[in-house]
């Protein structure tokens, strides 16, 4: 089982922006330094999330500028920064969504996002047991190695 926590992984921490940051604003904040989203804090609380792909969505569906409330998916699933990794992944799961605002005692301290949990995972989660003989490879002239019984 996964016992690395939250608060242990090198979380990024894009800028916050507010409910009423327009959205060219917020595309902005999306491409310096490149980040995937953004949280929305409203009186220091998560109170939203923007994508990429809120952004994306608003340009191809009208010419419209409106504030980044009107575009924000709300309400935001947070993670506390004493999860676990396996924790966070679940969350993730369950909740459909890529990114996690790291929230304690009601203070954003960070974004997880599934990029940054894949590693973690990969290397703790692959449980595998093999059930069969061992394989042993067998040289053979010319064809490299082949599995033997």
């Amino acid at each position: 089982m996964i016992r690395t926590t939250v608060e242990s992984v090198d979380l990024r921490s894009p800028p916050p922006i507010t409910p009423e940051t327009p959205v060219t604003e917020a595309a902005h904040s999306l491409r310096r330094p490149p980040v995937s989203a953004l949280p929305v804090l409203e009186d220091g609380s998560v109170v939203g999330i923007v994508t990429e792909s809120d952004i994306v969505a608003l340009v191809a569906e009208t010419d419209e500028r409106p504030a980044t409330r009107t575009i924000m998916s709300a309400p935001v699933t947070t993670i506390s920064p004493t999860a676990t990794i396996a924790d966070a992944a679940e969350t993730m799961r369950t909740h459909g969504v890529k990114h996690l605002p790291v929230v304690s005692d009601g203070v954003y301290r960070g974004l997880l996002s599934a990029r940054t949990l894949a590693p973690y995972l990969s290397r703790h989660r692959l449980e595998i047991e093999w059930q069969d003989e061992p394989m042993r490879g067998e040289a053979t002239e010319g064809r490299g190695l082949t599995a033997g019984n």
